[in-house]
């Protein structure tokens, strides 16, 4: 017979992503909806094991559907990762008498997930990270914003690169996943896409495309070359050596992160944070919600940290014949 549930946490963890406070409002309602306490721990699992933890309202996630960011902030703990730091966290959360957390973040942060449940605090996750490169999901909270965020961007340097008749670089973040690139280089309608998924580092057919692409009487080049690939800076300036073309870098950086969710990323992220709260209050633990070919469903957290991730093959094979 599952332990009744009277009260719960919900934390954000790793990488802030536009959406979390959708999916923590969402956690919040839902729970008080079934008659359930809520309690926000602060920071993540920094603040769980600095006892940084408030009472939350209905009240209290008010007015913030439209904000970026994370209203609970977020941080890294490596004091987290070890056995002592997870026993302390499991025993604050019975202190607390919280019976059971919802975690927003990405592969790491479902570790730590994994780690309190097996240590009796029935935890759910919540994919929310903007790379895009949880294997269990099709979606994550905040990667539509991001990818938008960054084709805006993207075209305002297009045009200052179209009349300086510039070669581009790029940079978006992902860190060794290639999604946010190969969306942005397909939205944007770049010359190049550089995914750390495909890219076999042949700097040279690059600079050859670029000087062909001169020739043929293309004004400018836009490369979108991934985080996890790097080094545009340097990049830019052997391409410019090597081609006579003037080649900046742009690194957008986080700017990324920030900014007003897209409708997308409101309304999967209330979803999810609000079945993650349905999970609890039925006594489910070690779960993560996920986006699966268009439905909403869960997996074992050990399952999920086991699949696999990569950049759909016919994706980049469209995006490769458009580039030309």
């Amino acid at each position: 017979m599952a332990k009744e549930v009277k009260t719960i946490g919900v934390l954000t963890s790793g990488g802030d992503a536009p959406g979390m406070n959708a999916a923590i409002r969402a956690v919040v309602r839902t729970a008080m909806n079934k008659g359930i306490k809520v309690k926000g721990i602060m920071r993540g699992y920094a603040g769980l094991l600095q006892e940084e933890i408030v009472d939350m309202e209905s009240t209290s996630v008010s007015n913030i559907i439209y904000r970026g960011g994370t209203i609970l902030y977020t941080a890294r703990c490596m004091e987290f990762t070890t056995e002592e730091g997870q026993r302390q966290g499991a025993e604050i959360c019975r202190k607390h008498n919280i019976d059971g957390i919802v975690v927003i973040g990405g592969d790491g942060s479902f570790r730590g997930a994994g780690k309190l449940a097996a240590l009796g605090i029935n935890t759910i996750g919540v994919p929310g990270t903007i790379d895009l490169d949880v294997a269990c999901t099709d979606y994550t909270i905040g990667f539509d914003t991001a990818v938008n965020t960054a084709m805006e961007a993207i075209d305002k340097v297009r045009d200052t690169s179209t009349s300086h008749e510039r070669c581009s670089i790029i940079e978006v973040m992902g860190r060794n996943a290639g999604y946010l690139a190969l969306w942005c280089g397909i939205g944007n309608g770049a010359e190049d896409i550089l995914l750390p998924e495909r890219y076999n580092g042949d700097e040279q057919a690059l600079i050859n495309r670029i000087i062909e692409n001169r020739k043929s009487g293309k004004k400018h080049n836009i490369i979108i070359n991934a985080e996890g690939i790097g080094h545009s800076t340097s990049m830019a300036r052997r391409i410019e050596a090597a081609t006579g073309i003037e080649t900046r870098a742009t690194i957008l950086g986080h700017m990324q992160r920030g900014g007003t969710p897209t409708c997308k990323d409101r309304v999967y992220a209330s979803i999810m944070g609000a079945k993650a709260a349905m999970l609890l209050c039925e006594g489910k633990s070690n779960r993560v919600v996920a986006y699966k070919n268009g439905e909403y469903v869960d997996y074992d957290i050990q399952e999920a940290l086991q699949m696999t991730k990569d950049i759909p093959e016919d994706q980049y094979e469209i995006a490769q014949m458009l580039v030309k």
